[in-house]
């Protein structure tokens, strides 16, 4: 390819108009500047800038230009995706432009090392890039048309997110990769939580669900083990910490234009009996105009059914309305829809986790040494527990290692 048609190549960069915040990107960027001027430039200054694109191309951690050029179109988040989840008519004018960038962008991912250099009058050693095809037009319309799967933008890219104390939504980059396959038992449990998931993939009226039980029964692990399961079926999870509850509400009126299905997680939920965010909470399960939405559902753990601690003393209060208040502070579990219970495992199933979580480890010792020392673990911790589990078994392979 000579100079000339790469710089016209980079000049046409300039037109993107639906697909505009990809030229702030910075592989992009470098190799614009390196097309732009690779027919004015000096061989130093050319091969300067080509370098620079390679190198930001490779710390992007995708060598494969067309690779890489398919994932940004596909996570663009512009006029027309947003058109298009919210099943708004799109006009044609609107259309025509997706489909003339598409071949811009097409005509980028195609380029090769050979193709960028051919020009360059420079005789020492230039590095190179991987190529390949990537249909850049056929994948993106694809997921266009399934976009209910795919998402767009920050959610195409990531699936599990939290809210910081700002309550901007921010992606877990490192997420929990826990799957159903690695916990042991409760397949009861797991199997009403993801029959509700699942309904909520379909669109069918999904519950929201409260898992109760003793601390270390795998209550949170379930859960991030579902959304794993079914991530790419267009499940995302969400968490949300017990004081930021307030901003439930308006994340919900973010979420229901989403075409994604989400999970609002909040773990370990307990309130004090004066709580202002009890009432808060409450609204939310209720039902308030802002929290209806059927693509998204609540699931909550606490190790407390009833989430508000209660003493004695407050039992035995001088309020003159105390069983209504007593009602009042259990009646938060009731109002979801679902509440599954996950017991203490008893010793007969605690060391069958053990033996399961052993034997995935390739850990070879006597079950009966096997069996002695998992109990004494579980002694230390005063409860047996899938937690505790695990963390013998680690502690064994700790001890190989």
């Amino acid at each position: 390819m000579t100079a000339g048609r790469l710089t016209e190549l980079g000049q046409q960069l300039h037109t993107l108009t639906v697909f505009r915040s990809l030229l702030n990107d910075p592989v992009l960027l470098s190799l614009r500047s390196y097309l732009e001027g690779c027919a004015s430039d000096s061989p130093v200054v050319s091969a300067d800038r080509y370098c620079a694109f390679v190198s930001t191309l490779i710390g992007a951690h995708e060598p494969n230009l067309a690779a890489y050029i398919q994932s940004i179109v596909n996570d663009d988040e512009n006029v027309y995706i947003r058109a298009v989840s919210r099943k708004q008519a799109v006009a044609d004018s609107l259309s025509e432009a997706v489909r003339s960038e598409l071949v811009i962008l097409q005509k980028i991912a195609d380029l090769t090392s050979g193709e960028l250099t051919d020009p360059l009058e420079w005789s020492g050693y230039l590095p190179s890039f991987e190529t390949g095809h990537s249909d850049i037009a056929g994948v993106y319309m694809k997921r266009t048309a399934d976009i209910s799967r795919f998402g767009y933008g920050i959610w195409s890219r990531y699936y599990m997110f939290h809210v910081d104390d700002e309550g901007t939504v921010i992606p877990v980059v490192n997420p929990d990769t826990q799957r159903l396959s690695d916990l042991i038992d409760y397949k009861r449990e797991q199997g009403i939580i993801m029959d509700n998931t699942r309904a909520l993939l379909a669109g069918k009226p999904a519950a929201n669900i409260l898992l109760t039980g003793d601390a270390g029964t795998g209550k949170s692990s379930t859960i991030k083990a579902v959304v794993n399961e079914l991530k790419d079926e267009g499940l995302r999870i969400l968490e949300v910490r017990k004081e930021q509850l307030k901003v439930i509400p308006s994340v919900m009126g973010m979420l229901s234009e989403n075409p994604l299905k989400f999970i609002l997680f909040i773990d370990d939920l307990s309130f004090q009996s004066d709580d202002d965010n009890f009432a808060a909470f409450k609204a939310i399960l209720e039902g308030s105009v802002s929290a209806k939405s059927r693509n998204v559902a609540i699931y909550a753990t606490s190790n407390r059914r009833h989430m508000v601690r209660e003493s004695f003393s407050g039992r035995a209060g001088d309020d003159i309305h105390r069983n209504d208040t007593m009602q009042e502070t259990v009646s938060l579990s009731e109002r979801f829809g679902i509440q599954v219970l996950f017991r203490r495992p008893d010793k007969f199933t605690y060391l069958n986790i053990v033996h399961h979580l052993a034997e995935q480890a390739g850990i070879d010792i006597p079950q009966e040494e096997l069996d002695l020392g998992a109990e004494r673990f579980a002694l230390t911790r005063a409860n047996r527990s899938a937690r505790a589990a695990r963390q013998y078994v680690d502690s064994l392979i700790a001890a190989r290692d």
